[in-house]
C-alpha cells in the first residue's frame, strides 16, 4: 500500500472509533466482534505501514486500543463515533487511498459479520460508511 509513511496514530485511533461504531450500533458490543477486529488487525492492519510507537508496538495496535477503551467504559454511542471518523477522513482525505478504503469496509463489515449475521443497525451504518469512502 502506497500511505506507508503518511500514517499517524490518530488515523488508527479513529479507525478504531469508527470500528467500534459498527460493533455498537445495535447497542451491544459483543466479544465475538472485537475478537474479529483483534484477528483482522494482525492478519492486515499491521502490514500497513511502519509506524511504531516508542516500545516498538505497531501504531496498527491503536485500532484495538480505543475500541476496548470505547467499549470498557461503556462510551456506546455508535453515530457520534462515527461522526468522528467521518469528520476525521474528510480532514484527513490524503490518507485514505483506495487500498485503505476497501480495507476499512472488508474490517467494518467483517465486524457486523461476527456475531448472526448483519442487523438492520449494522447494515445502515456499513451503507453510511459505503458513501462516505465513495468521496474523495
Amino acid at each position: 500500500m502506497n500511505a506507508k509513511k503518511k500514517m499517524t496514530y490518530a488515523f488508527y485511533q479513529n479507525l478504531g472509533k469508527l470500528f467500534y461504531a459498527i460493533a455498537a450500533s445495535d447497542g451491544n458490543v459483543r466479544p465475538t466482534e472485537f475478537n474479529q477486529l483483534k484477528a483482522l488487525v494482525k492478519k492486515q492492519w499491521l502490514e500497513v505501514d511502519d509506524l511504531e510507537d516508542a516500545f516498538g508496538t505497531d501504531a496498527a495496535y491503536q485500532i484495538e486500543i480505543v475500541f476496548d477503551w470505547l467499549n470498557d467504559n461503556k462510551q456506546l454511542d455508535a453515530e457520534m463515533c462515527f461522526k468522528d471518523f467521518i469528520d476525521y477522513k474528510k480532514s484527513q482525505s490524503h490518507l485514505f487511498t483506495m487500498a485503505i478504503r476497501r480495507l476499512i469496509l472488508k474490517t467494518a463489515s467483517a465486524i457486523a459479520h461476527a456475531f448472526s449475521g448483519i442487523n438492520k443497525s449494522e447494515l445502515t451504518l456499513l451503507a453510511k460508511l459505503d458513501i462516505e469512502l465513495k468521496i474523495p
